[in-house]
């Protein structure tokens, strides 16, 4: 039997850095993550094409990992529960033995070599934990030091599994020779990375492949650096966010020219990626070209989230885990996880979705609002209440909040606006001009934010008593006015009283008066 937490580390011994994350997983809160920590110890310097690790590298790798362990242990992880996966610069080293061997004799751990195929696998389920993999094939590519792995997936699963040489470390080594980079480098780069590509380019052609997500610190910063760029927040999570080939060949055009002094002055990049950056664009570049993408989605999920999940299912006495290839519906799954963290009162939030989507059907005559809309009322409905975790007083502003940084997996940045909108006008003030953050929405994210906050201001209403009172509604329309007629376990006066107190915003939306009557 599964205890009811389990706390995991993963440490990912990569080409640049080594990363360690460490989470939570409770039956009911799902994997929350509980801490993560970085150090660029650039292991795979000079080791690319010597195939050797050096001396200097190796024990400023050991010191790391011993900072990881103690922060591990700090933190309640077990040592059975630390896992440790090197991949591309120690893989391909020959003394990689030898520096596995000295690990574990100063620090106790483990540690796994893992092949190419292996680490493309690892990727894809942290990936498609974090991002909804869509009904049409998608292309999922993560940029290491020493490796670049492309996984072509599709609703049937993985199509292809593939780890290329093309890592930004190793094509910095080997081509990058002037500063800034030279015309004859960057197409020695381009015809490199196109041969290296082929097999997967071609698959993907018969996938008819329409979009692509990209994992690793190489894309977040290049996300980072266009948010800059187009006037975005580029601090804020990027996980589902997207940037469109236009947007990347802007910055492609502003960065290559520069220099290595100019590039560290650029907003969004991590000063010690500013040598590797420019082989990363260039490889950005030619992944949108050959594979002809219009945009790149970018996951914060990837390798070491994929080493927990993956452990996670594969756990003795684990109980019955969902199989690797079932269908995730990790929007919900997220939805609910962040609900069991916030203390919510599931039925009640529960009960006031279902009233919700009743009106959003029986209105649709009315708000002719695309189902998507439908999908994030339910999923506001559901959160509506989450910010009494904080406190009852102004909780619908709380709940704005923890929406916005609850790190929602499978929404994009806009989606996650609109859910935590409609939960901030539940109640108290109405959608208005003056608040900065509706302002600053899209005309027709407004639209559905006003609409979907004046239907759950009224369910919230009919569920006043949190006694479940109200079974079903029906709706009569007319030319100026809507009834609503409210089928009950027992008289509803409590729930009509409170609801009458709630729709004028509704009214005010829909342009109509609204009567609420019991059948």
């Amino acid at each position: 039997m599964k205890s009811e937490k389990l706390r995991v580390a993963a440490i990912d011994l990569g080409t640049n850095s080594f990363h360690m994350i460490i989470v939570e997983e409770s039956l009911q809160k799902g994997i929350v993550e509980i801490d993560r920590v970085k150090d660029m110890i650039c292991i795979g310097r000079g080791s690319i094409s010597t195939k050797m690790l050096g001396e200097e590298a190796m024990q400023s790798g050991i010191a790391a990992l011993k900072n990881f362990l103690v922060l591990a242990r700090q933190h309640g992880v077990a040592p059975e529960n630390v896992l440790a996966f090197a991949t591309s610069a120690i893989r391909e080293a020959k003394n990689r033995y030898d520096f596995i061997r000295r690990i574990r004799e100063d620090t106790g751990l483990k540690v796994k070599v893992i092949s190419g195929r292996e680490e493309a696998e690892f990727i894809y389920y942290g990936i498609r934990n974090a991002v909804k993999i869509g009904k049409t094939a998608d292309l999922l590519f993560d940029i290491g030091g020493g490796s670049v792995e492309f996984v072509l997936v599709n609703q049937k699963g993985i199509q292809l599994l593939e780890s290329r040489k093309i890592g930004v470390a190793r094509m910095c080594e080997r081509f990058v020779t002037s500063e800034p980079i030279a015309l004859r480098d960057i197409h020695l780069l381009e015809q490199f990375f196109a041969a290296e590509m082929v097999s997967a380019v071609e698959k993907a052609s018969q996938l008819q492949v329409t979009r692509a997500v990209a994992s690793s610190g190489t894309a977040q910063n290049i996300a980072r650096m266009i948010a800059s760029m187009c006037g975005r927040e580029s601090d804020v999570s990027l996980n589902n966010s997207s940037f469109s080939r236009k947007e990347f060949e802007a910055l492609y055009r502003a960065v290559i020219p520069l220099g290595g002094a100019e590039r560290k002055q650029l907003t969004g990049l991590d000063e010690k990626r500013v040598d590797l950056i420019v082989p990363g664009l260039i490889l950005f570049d030619m992944i949108f070209k050959l594979f002809n993408l219009k945009e790149i989605v970018i996951s914060d999920s990837a390798l070491r989230e994929g080493m927990v999940l993956h452990y996670l299912k594969h756990r003795i006495a684990s109980g019955t885990k969902r199989g690797e290839d079932d269908e995730l519906d990790i929007r919900r799954e997220s939805v609910y996880e962040l609900g069991f963290r916030c203390n919510w009162t599931r039925d009640h939030a529960e009960h006031i979705a279902r009233l919700c989507l009743q009106l959003f059907d029986k209105l649709e005559p009315l708000h002719h609002l695309e189902k998507s809309y439908r999908e994030l009322l339910e999923y506001a409905s559901l959160l509506h209440n989450i910010g009494t975790f904080i406190s009852i007083s102004s909780h619908h502003k709380h709940g704005q909040y923890i929406i916005l940084n609850g790190e929602l997996r499978g929404f994009s940045p806009s989606e996650i606006e609109i859910i935590a909108h409609v939960v901030r006008y539940h109640r108290k003030s109405a959608p208005s001009e003056r608040h900065t953050a509706y302002c600053q929405l899209k005309p027709a994210h407004k639209q559905a934010v006003d609409l979907l906050s004046g239907i759950l201001r009224i369910a919230n209403g009919l569920e006043r008593g949190h006694r479940k009172n109200i079974q079903k509604i029906s709706v009569e329309l007319k030319e100026r006015n809507i009834t609503l007629r409210l089928k009950s376990r027992c008289a509803p006066d409590i729930e009509i009283w409170a609801a009458d107190l709630l729709k004028p915003w509704l009214e005010t939306v829909l342009d109509k008066t609204i009567t609420i009557l019991p059948i």
